[in-house]
């Protein structure tokens, strides 16, 4: 018997939907809403294959979930057909507080708003996302799952920052990490793929997206993780900068004037790849490198660099690393990535082998050669799984007696 969870993704300006089934992971719809608030809003849903979209404005979130609930009515598979057992949140920073998914009710509620400081792009609108579905579907159960909460395992000595401790007791200053779900999922799949318990698999997982991290996992849990209080830490991404001395906000104030938002935002939103290349884009960004643009090779060296640098670095906090593991947009698509950043560690046993990387991705695929010391796999992630997955255990586990 299916149990399909309604799993929702709401941005700041946009509402990402997926009808999953918690049990196996299929999907038969999916779709979003694109520019909440604009004039020139989007609604594309996608159901067995075939797209449907809406051009026109969409307010509010309210405006936008309405929408939705008329796709499916109009389009399939009707919500009321389908036994639907929850509705699974995306939910950013869940802090220290939350480190699993968690039912929503009013306490858990006021309890993210909370943490709104220490994720002040991403919480607000997941919070706003969750309102409006809890007056639209007031009978489901609605589950919030943690971007933060696979990184709860993390040690203490690997997730404390050197500040004082009024900083760390008093502000909540220290990693968090983010990914979790993608993280998650990868890391168990690449254990499947090896044939090896999870609990006795250890992994390097490399999320490449616009957004990208780096998580060292030790028998299924986070032990270290790239992103750190935001996801601002770590690997270059598409528009921010990844590790930076945080002396260039007061280098910048100094010698610029620029406020702190200022900065801020330009390491958000103008740093990374768009920094280095103009774009960020990493497609553009190859098709640039390889028409000579100087700017784009060096933000194509950079990125792997850092890359090869947390590989190095999570092979030290592991000791024994059984797989590397690409996944996301960019680690799922680019074979020269791979083999770039993984170029010169062979004498840690990672090796890629060129014929099998420049083939295709089916499931979990094994680019490495057969007798490498630590296999290289490209495993596609399903974040949408990962959260229907964890909001159907939850939901189960309310429901059961004692």
């Amino acid at each position: 018997m299916t149990a399909y969870v309604l799993v929702v993704n709401a941005g700041s300006s946009s509402l990402k939907y997926s009808l999953v089934d918690g049990e196996t992971g299929e999907s038969p719809a999916s779709g979003s809403v694109e520019r909440i608030g604009e004039s020139s809003g989007r609604l594309a849903h996608e159901v067995d294959g075939e797209k449907h979209t809406e051009d026109r404005e969409f307010e509010t979130f309210e405006d936008a979930w309405g929408a939705v609930v008329d796709a499916f009515e109009d389009h399939g598979p009707r919500l009321e057909d389908v036994e639907v057992v929850a509705v699974g949140h995306r939910v950013v920073h869940g802090g220290e507080q939350f480190v699993e998914p968690t039912l929503v009710d009013d306490d858990a509620v006021a309890a993210v708003e909370g943490l709104v400081p220490l994720a002040p792009l991403h919480n607000p609108a997941n919070l706003e996302g969750i309102a409006v579905a809890r007056k639209l579907f007031p009978e489901l159960p609605q589950v919030m799952v943690f971007d933060t909460a696979f990184h709860h395992t993390i040690p203490e000595v690997a997730h404390t920052y050197a500040v004082p401790r009024a900083w760390r007791e008093d502000h909540h200053i220290r990693r968090y990490g983010f990914h979790g779900t993608s993280h998650a999922f990868v890391s168990r799949a690449a254990a499947a793929a090896l044939g090896r318990a999870v609990s006795a698999t250890n992994v390097i997982v490399l999320h490449l997206g616009n957004g990208a991290s780096a998580t060292a996992v030790r028998g299924g849990e986070s032990v270290d993780t790239s992103m750190g209080l935001t996801p601002l830490e770590g690997l270059v991404m598409g528009t921010r900068s990844g590790d930076l001395d945080p002396a260039v906000h007061m280098h910048l104030h100094r010698s610029l004037g620029w406020s702190l938002e200022d900065i801020d935002r330009a390491l958000y939103r103008e740093s990374g790849l768009k920094g280095l290349a103009g774009e960020n884009d990493f497609r553009e960004v190859m098709r640039l490198r390889a028409s000579g643009d100087v700017g784009a090779a060096l933000a194509f060296d950079v990125y792997c660099y850092r890359i090869r640098k947390y590989v190095g670095a999570y092979y030290a906090v592991l000791g024994t690393v059984h797989a590397v593991v690409f996944t996301a947009g960019v680690g799922q698509h680019s074979a020269e990535l791979r083999a770039a950043a993984l170029s010169g560690l062979d004498r840690l046993g990672i090796v890629v082998d060129d014929v099998r990387n420049e083939g295709p991705v089916s499931g979990a695929t094994f680019v490495s050669p057969d007798d490498s010391d630590v296999a290289v796999l490209v495993i596609p992630t399903n974040e949408e799984y990962e959260i229907a997955r964890q909001a159907l255990e939850v939901v189960r586990r309310s429901v059961q007696p004692g």
